[in-house]
């Protein structure tokens, strides 16, 4: 019998900032391959056709009030903003914890407030389109996605060097 890993605990690193502490929570970003549905002379059904990957976004939520996350709004460069997302993920069968790191690279293009009151609990959202996505697990890269350079690895095969190589 299997037990799951199950996450145990977060931090995100940004600009050399950790906000152990801080971050309440975090969204990843999907990984959605973009199709286009396509049914020809002679088929006889729709089939859904590869056209690259989805537009790639994180959100993170912070337990109140952070500076540091305020001055990172409104970069002028797509990908000006670098950002270490980490989980601690473990089974309950006493093996060790599991690192899952998840690095990206965007800007952040929106800053919610949300609601206040005095003495109540705040939380601020921060919204983060990405343009670079990898995401490493003890270690070892599994996924890595750049959509400026093209690049899209998936277990160590760039899925996408064919198609780069092409426009060479």
């Amino acid at each position: 019998m299997g037990l799951p890993s199950k996450l145990k605990n977060i931090n995100a690193v940004g600009q050399g900032n950790s906000f152990l502490g801080v971050i309440a929570e975090y969204e990843e970003p999907k990984l959605v391959i973009k199709t286009e549905e396509w049914r020809g002379g002679g088929m006889i059904g729709a089939v859904d056709i590869d056209m690259g990957l989805e537009k790639l976004e994180a959100n993170l939520t912070m337990g109140g009030h952070v500076k540091t996350m305020l001055r990172r709004f409104g970069s002028t460069k797509i990908d000006g903003e670098r950002l270490r997302l980490v989980g601690a993920y473990q089974k309950d069968d006493g093996s060790k914890p599991q690192s899952v790191e998840v690095f990206l690279g965007g800007r952040l293009v929106e800053f919610d407030s949300g609601t206040a009151s005095a003495g109540g609990d705040t939380e601020h959202k921060y919204k983060y389109p990405c343009t670079y996505y990898r995401r490493v697990v003890d270690g070892r890269t599994e996924i890595e996605i750049d959509m400026l350079n093209g690049t899209f690895i998936v277990d160590g095969i760039d899925r996408y060097a064919d198609i780069m190589a092409a426009l060479a």
